[in-house]
């Protein structure tokens, strides 16, 4: 028994996260994000048809929702036409939030696109902000 205990506790301590630091280089508050890769879905089809259409409008009024709630930091494609089509920057408390927020997306549902999740450690309060135009 005392040998089963003690072999618990080292796989406990072994186990147990690293705790990171609050402040990162250049002291900057950091805080975890949950990144999520966008691939071909094994729905994929790269011709344009009604129903890809239509699925690519929800996909995006999805994205503009989450950004709303204040959930979706950063999205968008990749360029280079292949098998990864876009990235996700959940500011969530869990990788299962970041995942239910993800399996609202009408593409995702559709298995036109599939997620891949990561968590991130990365300066805490990143954000984008839009532009009307860019400044010549």
């Amino acid at each position: 028994m005392i040998i089963a205990v003690a072999i618990f506790v080292a796989f406990q301590t072994a186990a147990a996260p690293q705790k990171l630091p609050e402040v990162g280089p250049g002291g900057f508050e950091m805080t975890t994000y949950y990144v999520g890769f966008l691939y071909k879905g094994s729905k994929w089809t790269p011709e344009s048809t009604p129903e890809t259409e239509r699925l690519q409008k929800a996909h995006l009024d999805n994205i503009l929702r989450m950004e709303r709630d204040g959930k979706l930091v950063v999205a968008g494609p990749f360029l280079d036409n292949g098998d990864l089509r876009g990235l996700y920057v959940f500011r969530v408390a869990s990788i299962e939030e970041a995942q239910m927020f993800a399996n609202t997306d009408p593409a995702i549902q559709a298995g036109r696109l599939r997620l891949e999740l990561h968590p991130w450690y990365a300066a805490k309060n990143i954000t984008v902000t839009a532009t009307a135009a860019p400044k010549k």
